[in-house]
C-alpha cells in the first residue's frame, strides 16, 4: 500500500487509490493479494503519480487539466472509483474525507518546471552520487 518512490501529498494519494484498489478487487476478483489486473492497475498509478508535473501541488484526477492516464488504464480506474468511492467511507473514512477536501482544492493556474516528484527525486540521487 505504500509507494518505494512517492512522498508527502502524492504518498497520501497513492495511499487512496490503493486502498480504493484494494476494495474494489477484493469485492470483484476475491483478491486478497490483488489480482495481477488490480496490480497492473496499482502499479500504473504510482508511476502516473510520480510524473505528474504538478508534483506535490497535484489536483485531484477529476480536476486535472491534464489526462495523463491511457484510455483503458483510465476506464479502468473510472470502474474502480465509482465502485469504492462510496465505500471507502465505511472502510477508510479518514482517506475519504481527505480526498473529498482535496478536490475543493483549487487547480494550479500554471505548471512549474521539473515540479514532478520523478524529476526531484532523480535530481536528488544524482546529487547525493556527486
Amino acid at each position: 500500500m505504500y509507494s518505494k518512490w512517492l512522498t508527502g501529498e502524492l504518498a497520501t494519494e497513492f495511499k487512496t487509490v490503493s486502498c480504493m484498489i484494494k476494495i474494489y478487487c477484493r469485492h470483484h476478483h476475491q483478491g486478497k493479494p490483488l489480482c495481477s489486473e488490480c496490480q497492473h492497475l496499482r502499479d500504473y498509478a504510482e508511476v502516473k503519480l510520480d510524473r505528474c508535473p504538478y508534483g506535490q501541488d497535484k489536483p485531484t484526477c477529476n480536476r486535472c487539466p491534464i489526462h495523463c492516464y491511457k484510455k483503458a488504464e483510465k476506464q479502468q480506474m473510472k470502474t474502480v472509483m465509482r465502485y469504492a468511492g462510496p465505500r471507502m467511507l465505511l472502510f477508510h473514512p479518514f482517506l475519504a474525507f481527505r480526498h473529498l477536501y482535496h478536490e475543493r482544492k483549487a487547480v494550479p493556474s500554471s505548471l512549474t518546471p521539473k515540479n514532478s516528484n520523478r524529476h526531484k527525486r532523480l535530481a536528488k540521487s544524482k546529487a547525493d552520487n556527486e
